[in-house]
């Protein structure tokens, strides 16, 4: 299973989302720098995610973002570089 697969998922799990759009950004981010001297290409690394979910009614920005993190802990740690996130609540 890809990476993205396994945001999707787990995501959907967690957040039961009305609509949700995990997007590789990881080739606009080829050529990183990830140790002095060197540069390697680690594959799916840089997401965007846009979810919209009941989950975040009435909940702040940073509220939002912790449930993401929350439900994608394991990726952050290890595969994931970098998630941009859009929660939003239905309506909004």
């Amino acid at each position: 299973m890809s990476v993205r697969e396994t945001i999707e998922r787990k995501l959907t799990a967690a957040l039961a989302p009305q609509s949700l759009q995990v997007i590789d950004d990881s080739a606009k981010h080829a050529g990183h720098l990830l140790h002095p001297g060197g540069v390697e290409d680690r594959g799916e690394t840089h997401f965007t995610v846009k979810v919209t979910a009941q989950a975040f009614s009435g909940k702040r920005l940073v509220e939002r973002h912790r449930l993401v993190n929350s439900a994608l802990a394991e990726e952050l740690a290890g595969p994931v570089h970098a998630l941009a996130i859009e929660a939003r609540a239905p309506g909004e």
